[in-house]
């Protein structure tokens, strides 16, 4: 009997000296039950064209790791609030997750609005935001509480200036621009490069619920401009612009932005209009076996090609980015970011990804043109 009692204290012993070496390592053990991971989507709307497949390649990733376990034999159950990407129903979605739902993550926003809004509601619960599609330079260091792994428009719009000025040799672009986060933080990083080198800059803007643009084109024309910069959130409002100034018998020089120009059906509607756009991308792994392995994943689950690759390569490795996170750290918000903001060379469908202290990974955007109604790699 005392043998029986000896080897019971050793087992608890063992047990409970597992645990707190566990949690001394400062994770958070996980609850019975699902976890559960929030996301804010913009699923009405013109941004919808692109919310719809982003929640499915987010729902892809779920499904794929509950089939094999989920984390630590816990299901994640996925909580999708649709932020409209608009900054107020975003912060309202952030809210309910946070304070109802009492998630520790959340993915999303997508529009940079729709982060910009989120950010102080999750800091303030101090639950990790992890945007796969948010750009806006302005969420660069923004909160410990954010981060992303896609990367900020900074290098899109720098990128872009550098070939405006230096390979096309233009001087003046005149810009188009929607008036949102997202648009305007490309039109200041490409600004601040393009006048740097000493080109000049004029812009038109418009609200987001405009669909009349003749008399924009009409001032911009009369300006005699290189090139123009269609500074759009969204492909939708970029294909009434493209169709208004195709309507006018005019084809300027253009830049696009990377959810216009990464949009096909786009670019084919109006192949001629389009016709060697310039624009940039963040770069699709087109070898990479994980990204391979999500297209046809993802034609398999849903019947349909992945629309806009370059975001759905993002959103699906946000899921097991946040797996991973949670592994490593527990189900903790405050961890689960600190992690997020040292991730180093972490592979996925999007490729290599380091994520630096100020939230941004360290990537870029690779420039393309309009060929044939097609984006391809662009070449001098």
């Amino acid at each position: 009997m005392n043998s029986y009692i000896t080897w019971i204290v050793v087992a608890l012993v063992v047990i409970v000296g597992g645990y707190f070496i566990y949690t001394s390592n400062g994770t958070t053990p996980l609850a019975d039950g699902p976890v559960k991971i929030g996301a804010i989507i913009s699923l009405t709307g013109d941004a919808a064209s692109y919310g719809e497949p982003g929640r499915n390649a987010i729902q892809l990733a779920v499904d794929e790791i509950n089939a094999t376990g989920g984390i630590n034999g816990n299901m994640i159950e996925l909580i999708v609030e649709d932020g409209k990407c608009k900054g107020t129903d975003a912060a309202n979605a952030a809210q309910k997750l946070v304070n109802v739902d009492k998630v520790q993550v959340i993915i999303g926003g997508f529009c940079s609005g729709e982060s910009l809004a989120a950010v102080p509601v999750a800091a303030a619960g101090k639950v990790a935001l992890i945007s796969p599609g948010s750009s806006s330079p302005d969420l660069t260091g923004v909160s410990p509480y954010f981060a992303r792994n896609y990367p900020s428009d900074s290098t899109q719009g720098a990128i872009l200036a550098e070939i405006a000025y230096n390979d096309k040799g233009w001087r003046k672009v005149a810009f188009i621009q929607e008036q949102t986060d997202y648009a305007l933080g490309i039109y200041k990083a490409f600004s601040e490069k393009f006048t740097s080198l000493g080109g000049t800059i004029t812009k038109e803007e418009f609200k987001t619920e405009n669909t009349d643009f003749r008399s924009i084109i009409a001032k911009i024309k009369e300006q005699s401009p290189d090139a123009v910069f269609m500074d759009t959130q969204t492909a939708a409002s970029a294909d009434r612009v493209l169709k208004q100034m195709t309507q006018q018998g005019w084809k300027p020089n253009l830049f696009l932005t990377d959810v216009t120009i990464g949009h096909p059906e786009t670019m084919l509607a109006n192949k001629a209009t389009v016709e060697g756009a310039i624009g940039a991308e963040f770069g699709i792994g087109n070898t990479n076996p994980k990204f391979l392995a999500l297209l046809d994943n993802y034609k398999k689950k849903y019947g349909i090609d992945l629309a806009f690759q370059t975001y759905g390569q993002t959103e699906y490795d946000a899921v097991y980015m946040v797996r991973d996170a949670i592994l490593a750290v527990g189900y903790d918000g405050t961890k689960i970011a600190a992690w997020f903001h040292n991730v180093k060379d972490w592979e996925g469908a999007s490729g290599k990804i380091t994520i630096g202290a100020n939230g941004d990974p360290v990537a870029g955007h690779k420039a393309e043109m309009v060929v044939g109604g097609k984006a391809v790699p662009y070449v001098k």
